[in-house]
């Protein structure tokens, strides 16, 4: 048996044992993806929290826009260096978080591998700005690079990843190599050319023998930005093969038994599919798969009343109610006579035809909401079920849906908690 799993029925899923995961010394990274909207920078940062007031020491790595992260933390801004959470830990337990700047982190790179002339002509290069800054992939290429870099430092016992919010959850997979392709592409080869053979053969070389195909990228690009590239790629030639290289050093990492993958869903149709999608990529690269987080999962106190029973319960309700009666003051004015006051306290009188009828609407309204409620229940275990069916192996975390949005660390120490029950409230 895998850990931070828990085997129950055979009907249903394994339960992910998430405590017994966070616990676990061998586990060093663990890698929240999934597909864009589903809870991933809550679920890395409750992972943060949990595990560090368990005693680890961990770091939360993430690249969400939104920077929800440092205002549920109670930090005032993340940026690229990772900063340390005050108030959350248990013994020897810290947590740090950081946001990626993916700029920044490219800039990194540069400045530490190449001398410092070479590197001020690539950081002032107008083509290196614009990859560094939005080139596709560069974002997830940048996140696997300070997963690296995390890692080699090895002042974190725990690092937690949240994944891009990628159009797709497997350009986190996917980017590197697309990244690393490019770099060592026919297309950079053919402008490494001139650099490579060097001086006045070089020149003769971009003259006659590339004539026709610089006139051609001319008109393509634009002479300047053609003389960018070309600048770009002489500076940059001795650090391509290191892009390739420490990529594929991240991705063997992401292999190895240290890493631990929680796929981030929501129980609805379009994200289950996103992420049995993932679990079977994983599968296929060979990744190691912890489990499945459910998030927004709706439980009810009340599931043993059906929503057929509750609607028809509100049927009858409503067909039986009776129109208010006027009464007490109003009628009284109606007659002319005035109000007189009870001279000795009375008992409470016996509720009205028109109290009933007020008490059958809002039981009404309430029965209705229920069978609201547990339509939504239905169609969500439905969708859980086929993506259950499809991978009965993986072991699934269900966390209940919040009322509103988690905004400090006592709403994180709360999801906390729930991927720990691994069940929602209710349920």
């Amino acid at each position: 048996m895998s850990e931070g799993v828990d085997t129950v029925g055979m009907d249903t899923p394994p339960r992910l044992a998430v405590d017994r995961l966070l616990d676990d010394r061998e586990t060093r990274i663990i890698v929240c993806c999934g597909a864009g909207g589903v809870g991933k920078t809550t679920t890395a940062a409750a992972l943060g929290v949990r595990a560090a007031g368990r005693g680890r020491k961990a770091v939360v790595l993430t690249i969400d826009p939104a920077r929800r992260l440092a205002q549920s933390m109670g930090i005032d801004s993340l940026d690229n260096t990772p900063r340390k959470v005050e108030t959350v830990g248990a013994g020897d337990g810290e947590l740090h978080a950081m946001m990626l700047d993916m700029k920044r982190t490219f800039d990194e790179i540069v400045e530490a591998h190449a001398d410092g002339e070479r590197a001020r002509a690539i950081l002032a290069n107008p083509f290196y700005q614009s990859l560094s800054a939005g080139f596709a992939g560069t974002q997830e290429y940048m996140a696997m690079e300070k997963l690296g870099q995390l890692r080699a430092r090895d002042d974190w016992d725990l690092i937690i990843v949240d994944t891009p919010p990628s159009r797709s959850a497997l350009d986190f997979l996917d980017a590197p190599k697309r990244l690393g392709s490019f770099l060592d592409g026919k297309f950079i080869r053919v402008l490494m050319a001139p650099a490579k053979v060097g001086g006045r053969a070089g020149m003769k070389f971009l003259n006659v023998g590339m004539s026709m195909m610089t006139g051609t990228l001319s008109k393509l690009m634009g002479a300047s930005l053609l003389k960018d590239v070309q600048t770009f790629v002489a500076a940059m030639d001795t650090m391509f093969g290191g892009f390739r290289t420490r990529a594929d050093a991240t991705f063997r990492l992401l292999q190895a038994p240290g890493t631990a993958f929680l796929v981030v869903a929501a129980p609805e149709a379009d994200a289950l599919r996103e992420a049995a999608y993932f679990v079977e990529r994983l599968a296929a690269e060979r990744m190691p798969l912890a489990g499945l987080v459910l998030n927004r999962v709706h439980g009810s106190g009340a599931a043993q009343l059906s929503a057929e029973r509750a609607s028809a319960a509100a049927e009858n309700l409503e067909e039986g109610g009776i129109v208010d009666q006027e009464s007490g003051k109003a009628g009284l004015r109606d007659s002319g006579a005035e109000p007189t006051e009870p001279t000795e306290p009375t008992e409470p009188s016996e509720p009205t035809e028109g109290d009933t009828a007020v008490v059958d609407r809002i039981t009404a309204g309430l029965l209705r909401l229920h069978a609201e409620r547990m339509q939504v229940i239905a169609r969500e275990q439905r969708t859980r079920d086929r993506f259950t069916s499809l991978h009965p192996e993986v072991a699934v975390a269900e966390v209940a849906a919040l009322p509103g949005d988690v905004h400090d660390l006592a709403g994180l120490r709360a999801i906390g908690e729930r991927l720990a029950a691994g069940v929602p409230a209710g349920a």
